[in-house]
This record gives structure tokens, C-alpha cells and sequence, in this order.
């Protein structure tokens, strides 16, 4: 639903004239000599840019895995092993089956006693419950950036962000062809998607690894208000 904005005008030719100068009511925008933002990385290719995110999830505490679709059951489940099992959240995505992940989760973690909640947007404090309680969150990212090892989560009444906050382990499912070189690149997919028209999640998460913060004489501690452990598993989906 979109706002109106109410004597607008009037405020800022106030504000102007008290500034001793014109009312300005367009502002063409800046074209700059030098925009390093665009040139680090720029012609890395999707290989390249998933070896530079390996390197810097060694610098932000998070595990990889770099798989494919035929491997990714596999590879998923030796990860949730390695985690402990027990219980797992996911959100209520039909990418999960997609990637060929529904009899695993349906049919082999049940009879490895490992128990499976799907986000229902019918049930906001179950969900919460449920993800309190959980071991293991699962997500997806919707855009991931290289350089900085960062995962750009969209919510929405079937991706609840506490999946990725409240179970002590996190896995974040990295699609290749999401992976951009920097933020720069990130903020513009999201603006392009803006400017046409798509709708866009009111809470959008940028994650990297898992919770820390040195706030505290600048001695990093992992795993403050979040996961505090987490593993992205790349997705050669190209």
C-alpha cells in the first residue's frame, strides 16, 4: 500500500528559504570520475567468486560445502550429522524438493529420529516454539555476496527469519547463481527489483556466519545472540 505525503512542498521551500537559497525540486544525480565499487571483482567469474566466498568463510567461522543437485542430499546430511541431528527447522519453500531434498526430510530424517518442523504462517507461536527448541535452521539465500561471505535472506509469512536466529546450528543453502562480487552488487539486484514493481520482503537479513561480536575490548565472541555454528553448502545449479 503506498503513503501520501502531506504538504511536502511547503516544508521544504520553508527549509530553503531559510537556508537563504531556491527550492530545489529535482536533483540530477552525481556521475562520478572514479567508482571503485564496481571495478574490484568485476570480471571474476561464478568459479572464481565461490573460491573468494571459501576463503572468507575461513576468516568469519563458517564451514562450506561446494556440491551439486545430484550430491546435495548426501552432502546435507552429513552436515546435520555433524551437527548432532535431533531437530531441524526449515522454512515452508518448495526449492527444499527442488533440490531433491523432500525424501530426506520426509522419509530419512524421521527414521533417524530426527524431527522435522515446516514454518507455518498459520501458527506464528508454534513457529517460534519450534524454533526455540530446534538444533538446526535451515535457509536459502537469496543473494550471496564473495567478499564479504554474506547471506542476503528475503522473509515472508513462509520464511520466518527466526529459523536463521533462534536454532543453535545454521545451514544456508547457497545457490551458485546467486553469488555476486560485493554489497554493491547486491543493493542494485534488490533496487532492480524495486524499480520493477516486484514486491520485495519487509525484513531482508544480511547474515554472516554465525552471531559474534567484539563490542567488549574488541575480544570476538561467537554465538552471542545467534547460531553459533554455520555452514553454508553451495549449490552448483547452473
Amino acid at each position: 500500500m503506498g503513503g501520501t505525503v502531506q504538504n511536502r512542498d511547503a516544508f521544504l521551500s520553508k527549509i530553503a528559504k531559510q537556508l537563504g537559497r531556491a527550492s530545489k525540486t529535482e536533483i540530477a544525480r552525481p556521475t562520478w570520475q572514479y567508482q571503485p565499487q564496481d571495478r574490484v571483482l568485476k570480471d571474476a567469474t561464478k568459479d572464481e567468486l565461490v573460491e573468494v566466498l571459501a576463503q572468507q568463510c575461513k576468516n568469519i567461522h563458517t564451514d562450506i560445502v561446494i556440491t551439486n543437485t545430484a550430491n546435495l542430499p548426501a552432502d546435507l546430511q552429513k552436515v546435520v550429522e555433524n551437527y548432532g541431528g535431533q531437530s531441524v527447522i526449515t522454512w515452508k519453500d518448495e526449492r527444499f524438493k527442488g533440490y531433491g531434498l523432500g525424501k530426506l526430510m520426509t522419509e530419512q530424517w524421521p527414521q533417524a529420529n530426527i524431527q522435522l518442523y515446516e514454518w507455518d504462517s498459520e501458527l506464528p507461536e508454534e513457529n517460534i516454539r519450534q524454533a526455540e527448541k530446534a538444533n538446526i535452521g535451515i535457509t536459502i539465500s537469496e543473494i550471496t555476496i564473495a567478499e564479504s561471505g554474506t547471506a542476503v535472506l528475503f522473509s515472508s509469512k513462509d520464511k520466518g527469519r527466526s529459523v536463521s536466529f533462534l536454532p543453535e546450528n545454521s545451514i544456508i543453502l547457497i545457490p551458485k547463481s546467486t553469488i555476486v562480487p560485493r554489497m554493491t552488487q547486491a543493493a542494485r539486484k534488490i533496487s532492480e527489483k524495486v524499480r520493477n514493481g516486484e514486491q520485495i520482503a519487509s525484513c531482508i537479513n544480511f547474515i554472516t556466519g554465525p552471531s559474534n561480536s567484539a563490542d567488549i575490548e574488541m575480544i570476538l565472541i561467537v554465538g552471542v545472540h545467534g547460531p553459533i555454528k554455520a555452514t553454508y553448502i553451495v549449490i552448483d545449479d547452473q
